[in-house]
């Protein structure tokens, strides 16, 4: 198992998990939990820390588990196989404007074509708080996003910011960083990561918008 293999890392590195801790500045009980109940269930945030810290790829554990991908977003609920539709949770609110904490708890559900999930995609959704991201969307609006930290320039994304923000934005790669770049220009201004700002902090996709649901 790839939490077996992380916990020789540290061993070998550290000498003890709490020592890893310690130096990493995460409690001891939340990686002692991470390496028992899988990094599968675990926040995003931690498990970026980490591997940061132990100079483990990410890309590694994309390829060896698909981890990355189903980070608190592996909870869609199938219903009857015969249903044309299935339910994916709806995971809290995003921010259109400032980061603000990523939430965790799950709010409710919501439909999606059972036909979107082929090739194991997954989604989730979340409640829009804000009005940076109008005209196209608005306060209240539940967006559905693909898991995934790939992207195309000028895809409307959830944004991890520091392993605990997260934000909503349409996002541009540059030679330079990444681009967060707000629909309401005349409110709020563009914001700029720099490459060593995406490395350090960091700062990666964790969703692309597929649809937007509003109520009337």
């Amino acid at each position: 198992m790839v939490e077996e293999e992380i916990k020789k890392i540290i061993i070998e590195r550290f000498d003890s998990v709490r020592k890893f801790a310690l130096a990493i500045n995460i409690p001891y009980t939340t990686i002692d939990s991470i390496l028992k109940r899988g990094i599968s269930n675990s926040n995003v945030g931690n498990v970026i820390k980490m591997c940061k810290a132990l100079n483990i790829s990410l890309d590694n554990l994309i390829d060896e588990k698909g981890i990355i991908s189903n980070l608190y977003l592996d909870n869609i609920e199938n219903i009857d196989p015969g249903s044309e539709t299935i339910k994916i949770p709806i995971l809290g609110v995003i921010k259109a404007g400032i980061p603000i904490e990523a939430q965790e708890n799950v709010i409710g559900y919501t439909d999606i074509p059972k036909k979107w999930t082929k090739g194991n995609k997954k989604f989730f959704g979340l409640k829009v708080s804000g009005n940076s991201m109008i005209p196209n969307y608005q306060d209240g609006d539940t967006v559905i996003f693909e898991s995934t930290t790939e992207f195309n320039n000028g895809d409307d994304c959830v944004v991890m910011i520091n392993g605990s923000d997260c934000t909503f934005k349409k996002v541009a790669k540059t030679d330079e960083g990444l681009l967060l770049q707000p629909y309401n220009i005349a409110e709020f201004e563009l914001k700029f990561y720099s490459k060593e700002d995406v490395i350090n902090l960091p700062v990666y996709i964790v969703g692309v918008a597929k649809e937007y649901r509003r109520k009337i």
